[in-house]
């Protein structure tokens, strides 16, 4: 998968690292970076909205990278992104959200249903992301603000929405009520199914 090649900004790491390693092609064997480090975790039908499926990437140190999962419509062919807003109401911006020091100070806590961003699309449709685990807010992606097209080329990488940091002793257990990649992709076959069954 083209968009694995690079990696996440979980602690920051250069972006131009990630987009030197772009051009070199990959042998089908080799994993990429982000299924050697992390493991895909998939929520489907977010707040019981048919196909707004997300993706977590939990890494071994335990950091959540929140992104869309390939099945999100806004991933859908002949879908443009007008516009990414990190205000989720008149008095919460995700943007506002500073963390200090190593008890992470200042981060906003997130409930798995707390918003963390709305994409608008040039057809009118808008979608919220939801956070879809416990935890601190890390980080969020300021690079979609200004490049939203980087979101659908690169969901897994470069276009990740925000990094999430879950408590040490719910680790283990936010993954709970989450799908396996196999799991998730028993769905999206039932749905492609059920979709010619109809039509």
């Amino acid at each position: 998968m083209e968009e694995a090649l690079g990696s996440p900004r979980a602690e920051g790491a250069a972006p131009e690292v990630a987009m030197a390693t772009e051009p070199v092609a990959v042998e089908s064997a080799a994993p990429s970076l982000v299924d050697r480090y992390f493991t895909r975790w998939y929520k489907a039908d977010v707040k019981g909205k048919p196909c707004e499926d997300h993706c977590i990437l939990q890494h071994s140190n335990r950091i959540c990278v929140i992104t869309l999962a390939e099945s999100h419509p806004v991933l859908q062919s002949g879908k443009t992104i007008k516009s990414i807003s990190y205000q989720i109401s008149t008095n919460c911006s995700r943007l506002q959200n500073k963390v200090s020091g190593k008890f992470k100070r200042g981060a906003q806590f997130l409930t798995e249903l707390a918003p963390l961003c709305k994409i608008y699309c040039s057809d009118g449709e808008e979608y919220t992301i939801s956070s879809c685990v416990r935890g601190r807010l890390m980080e969020v992606n300021e690079n979609i603000l200004h490049k939203p097209s980087i979101l659908q080329e690169k969901p897994a990488t470069e276009g990740y929405i925000a990094v999430v940091l879950p408590k040490f002793e719910e680790s283990k257990s936010i993954t709970e009520g989450l799908l396996t990649q196999k799991q998730y992709e028993e769905v999206v076959v039932k749905r492609s199914n059920a979709t010619t069954a109809t039509s």
